[in-house]
């Protein structure tokens, strides 16, 4: 994938408002990574034998400051960004995080939401709420706890997630949305009990194709769980139809229960490509500007942030980029593609 310069001679006329790239694809999404710890050891993201005790995470220097985040993220808003979401690492370890969220919560036209394991989110929930936060998403791999525990490999318990999933309810950061990354001989005995677990409680149970994002977690498409199958196998339970999209570039097919018990929703980014819709640019927690989620190079906007540009040259930076992309790896992902070298899933928060 090619690697932009960020500035050269910009001109301040022309890199402001709306921008599309060359696919004509908008920038209406971005993720905002805040950190990149997390308190869990999920095998498919951050497995213990690479991330363990003496892994070099970035020095809290290297983050960005939540000054230079919120400016950041109004000037994006310039250029036509109405979803932000804060991910990680595991976001809820960034220290007053709630600060961060009101600064955020002040710009005018961004829906602004954040992605948890919610190990932390019970204690939280109500913080975040009255900080301006509209909605969460709550990763949970499983209902049983020994396959639950096995997974996020640090012995954390179902019980705890399920705390803070109520109390992110109680605190109105409704609907919530349930993650769920199914891996072939691992979890996908828990595809029927999530599903029945949340049906009828207003929640939304998105089921994720394992995806070889990074090197680190040994994908093979074996272990794919195509959502077709996920599909099939909920509505010989529960009959099921599908949903229209609420938007251009929704990740999630939407499928609702026929008896009107709420949806859920398939991330089938392995066996149905979205690329041509793809709306999502990626900030990571030391302030690279990524393009997609399997990009194998970042832009580094807080170097230019920290060397004194202006809101104007950022902002062509921004344009520049954007303009420049062409990234589809799903759609052309092939043998050849799989061994690129990608950037870690914990690193720019899936």
């Amino acid at each position: 994938m090619p690697h932009f310069k960020l500035i050269d001679n910009p001109g301040p006329a022309d890199h402001h408002g709306p921008v599309t790239d060359t696919l004509g694809r908008p920038l209406r999404d971005l993720r905002i990574s805040v950190t990149d710890r997390c308190s869990f050891r999920c095998t498919y993201c951050m497995p213990k034998e690479v991330f363990g005790r003496d892994y070099p995470f970035l020095d809290r220097r290297e983050l960005l400051t939540f000054e230079e985040i919120t400016r950041l993220t109004r000037l994006f808003r310039a250029h036509g960004v109405e979803k932000l979401r804060l991910t990680g690492g595991e976001p809820l370890l960034r220290r007053n995080l709630d600060r961060l969220v009101q600064m955020l919560s002040g710009i005018p036209g961004i829906d602004l939401t954040l992605t948890t394991n919610g190990a932390l989110l019970a204690q939280q929930a109500k913080t975040l709420k009255a900080a301006g936060l509209q909605r969460i998403t709550v990763s949970l791999d499983s209902l049983d706890n020994a396959v639950f525990q096995t997974m996020n490999d640090v012995g954390f318990p179902v019980e705890r997630v399920l705390e803070g999933i109520e109390a992110a309810a109680a605190a109105g950061l409704t609907p919530i949305k349930i993650n769920m990354v199914v891996q072939r001989g691992v979890n996908e005995g828990s595809i029927i009990p999530m599903a029945g677990a949340f049906r009828g409680t207003g929640h939304i149970v998105r089921f994720i194709e394992y995806m070889d994002v990074g090197h680190t977690n040994g994908w093979r498409l074996d272990d794919v769980v195509p959502a077709v199958e996920v599909i099939a196998r909920i509505h010989a339970t529960w009959p099921l139809e599908p949903a229209d999209a609420h938007y251009r570039g929704e990740v999630a097919q939407r499928w609702r229960y026929r008896d009107g018990r709420g949806e859920i929703g398939v991330i089938a980014s392995v066996t149905q490509a979205f690329c041509r819709d793809c709306t999502r640019a990626r900030l990571s927690a030391e302030g690279k500007l990524y393009t997609c989620l399997f990009a194998t190079v970042g832009h580094d906007l807080r170097a230019l942030v920290r060397e004194g540009a202006s809101d104007a040259e950022i902002s062509a930076s921004i344009s520049r980029i954007w303009g420049e992309r062409a990234d589809r790896y799903s759609e052309i992902r092939s043998a050849e593609t799989v061994g690129l070298p990608k950037i870690e899933m914990s690193y720019i928060g899936g």
